[in-house]
């Protein structure tokens, strides 16, 4: 109840196209003000009450039940509904019952009932206007709506209807860093079943499932069974690739239907960039959602009376001038570089993601994922970053006083209260092992016999001065790496090699090794404008430090586990690292780890693949890959 004697309804419905047919979901109060009259009167509105909180609910069913001519009512309510798809609808009395003069034609008794109509409409806002319901006595108790057109709309005449026409803005495109799109028009192809033609139906379900994008070809069987013989039942949109790559399959099985058109896409970057929802045009995952506002704009609109057979337009009631163009994103996404990385994953054929990062200025320069348009792994990942974490742990040695040179040994496991710590295939240096071959050849057991020289919060201190665990300002969405203090020797010595609580994005750790290479960190950024103030590391590392993890990661590619690299043009820096986890079945699984720096040249990289294989040998080639095809 609202204390002016409104009674309100609201609706939700998808679609960009003006005759769009939606189903609004909506709740109706209806309060009447409690207008004094002789009984007539008060019937009167109280059949208008009830019309009007109907309507106001979507139930147009009841609506319609209310009049003297359900049947007309209905269709020109539903019509309006459809045509207008009002977020909500808002009704409220604008004066007592007043007599009608007869007319003859209607006969008895007639009562004006008079009402304000207040349609919301999706990004315009509110229209309003003044209405009357004309109420009769009906044949048992109650007072009916005399039916007219004009109780919708007092300029509505029979045979016309209420249209919402809706002239949307181009949307503007996200660019790469050179002022390429990144989104912009592409092909595609809507693939539905009509069940009339459908003679086999187990060849199209094996069909759709070929096209492996998560198609429940059972619950699209329930769907086709329920539908009528002719209606097509949708299915699933491809891009004009996968359905080339499918098409023979597909257009050899009878009952499946295939239309072709045109939607704006992600072009690259798909994961980052994001999708728009095909209805309303909307962006829903990534930059595009992130800045649908910016790239959106406003279009215009009109509220037409229109005739309902022929659609033609009679009269324009209320007009929404449009707003300004959408503005474009510009990223600094470099076009080359991201095409490396996709090509490399594409050819690895694995889940993961490549983040490549330009070490002088933190600008992203790739964020590819597979597959492409999945999860953003690439910025939004939270997984632990196994042994290319050593990086930080070696760094906290180092600024404690250590060298590389300093013998730590390398023994083939370590126990901590009772727990073993081995290293990967269980290998063993001996005890004279380096800090130096220690991190080249990724020992565990080196770092976690010496973690009494750590603290509890040591590295999550060290973590500090390569910004991890802060919170950045990068122009989309991000995780930007955890390190908590560890709470037991036991989690410490795991923190060591980048396991129990330590986790990262492929993004934060392509951040650690330029931080490396540039000799102090430089927030990742992606939409510089967007970023007002980037984070800065509230801790140091000595140049000294910078200078031995350098030389470190470069022994990792010439006679380490980063040797996939040795290959590689432009003397390319590494660290690898296998981080353990437990999968949705309780089986432990790793995923493979790659990260580094070309000392040629102003980039810093990150790879990872998961659930399955180790950095040395999984992600390095797939490093290598994507190195290849920058420098190749």
């Amino acid at each position: 109840m609202t204390r002016d004697g409104r009674w309100r309804g609201g609706a939700r419905v998808g679609g960009v196209l003006a005759l769009v047919v939606a189903v609004l979901a909506v709740v109706g109060v209806l309060v009447l003000r409690g207008d004094e009259g002789d009984g007539g009167e008060e019937a009167a509105a109280e059949g208008a009450r009830r019309f009007l909180n109907a309507w106001a609910a979507d139930d147009l069913a009841t609506a319609a039940g209310l009049t003297d001519d359900p049947e007309a009512a209905r269709s020109l309510l539903e019509s309006v509904r459809d045509n207008t798809r009002p977020e909500r609808l808002e009704f409220a009395l604008a004066g007592d019952p007043e007599p009608v003069e007869e007319d003859g034609e209607r006969g008895g008794s007639t009562l004006a009932v008079p009402f304000t109509a207040t349609f919301t409409l999706g990004g315009l806002g509110e229209w309003s206007y003044e209405s009357t319901a004309l109420m009769r006595p009906g044949d048992g108790e109650g007072w009916l709506v005399a039916w007219e057109s004009a109780l919708v709309h007092p300029e509505l005449a029979g045979g016309q209807t209420l249209v919402l026409t809706t002239d949307e803005a181009e949307r503007a495109p996200i660019l790469a860093a050179d002022g390429s799109p990144l989104a912009g028009p592409s092909t595609v192809w809507d693939v539905g079943v009509r069940p009339a033609d459908l003679a086999e139906p187990a060849a199209a379900w094996a069909a759709l499932e070929a096209l492996d994008v998560g198609i429940d070809t059972e619950a699209l069987a329930d769907r086709v069974a329920a539908a009528e013989p002719d209606q097509v039942v949708a299915v699933v949109t491809l891009r004009d690739a996968v359905f080339q790559e499918h098409a023979p399959r597909l257009r050899a099985v009878p009952g499946l239907e295939f239309v072709e058109g045109t939607r704006q896409l992600a072009l690259s970057a798909r994961a980052v960039v994001g999708a728009l929802d095909p209805e309303s045009g909307a962006g829903v995952s990534g930059l595009q959602e992130r800045y649908d506002e910016e790239l959106s704009g406003g279009g215009s609109a009109a509220m037409m009376i229109a005739d309902r057979a022929s659609g033609a337009a009679v009269e324009t009631l209320r007009e929404w001038e449009g707003g300004e163009e959408g503005s474009p994103v510009r990223t600094t996404i470099d076009p080359a570089t991201q095409a490396a990385a996709e090509a490399a994953l594409d050819d690895a054929g694995r889940e993961g993601a490549i983040v490549a990062v330009q070490p002088s200025t933190g600008h992203v320069l790739a964020a590819a994922d597979w597959p492409a348009d999945g999860f953003d792994r690439s910025l939004r990942g939270q997984l632990a970053p196994g042994s290319t974490f050593k990086v930080v742990t070696t760094a906290a040695l180092l600024e404690g006083g250590a060298t590389p040179d300093e013998v730590l040994g390398c023994p083939r496991t370590v126990t901590v209260d009772g727990q073993s710590f081995e290293n990967q295939d269980e290998f063993e240096l001996g005890p004279d092992t380096t800090l130096r071959e220690a991190f080249t050849a990724s020992c565990n057991t080196a770092l976690i016999d010496h973690r009494d020289r750590f603290v509890p919060d040591t590295l999550t201190r060290t973590a500090e001065a390569f910004g991890i665990g802060a919170e950045w300002s990068v122009g989309a969405a991000t995780f930007d790496g955890a390190v908590p203090v560890a709470e037991s020797d036991n989690e410490l010595a795991a923190s060591l090699i980048g396991q129990a609580r330590v986790q990262a994005s492929p993004l934060v750790m392509a951040s650690v090794a330029a931080t490396v290479a540039e000799g102090a960190f430089r927030q990742p950024v992606l939409v510089p404008a967007a970023v007002d103030a980037p984070h800065r590391a509230s801790a140091e590392l000595s140049q000294g430090t910078f200078q031995a993890l350098r030389s470190m990661m470069r022994e990792t590619v010439t006679a380490g586990s980063a040797s996939a690299l040795a290959g590689v043009s432009g003397e390319p820096h590494g660290k690898t690292g296998t981080a353990e986890f437990t999968d949705e079945d309780g089986e432990l699984s790793t995923n493979a780890w790659i990260i580094g720096f070309l000392g040629e040249r102003d980039l810093a990289f990150a790879v990872v693949l998961e659930d399955g294989g180790s950095g040395g040998s999984d992600a390095g080639p797939v490093a290598a890959d994507f190195l290849a095809g920058l420098t190749g």
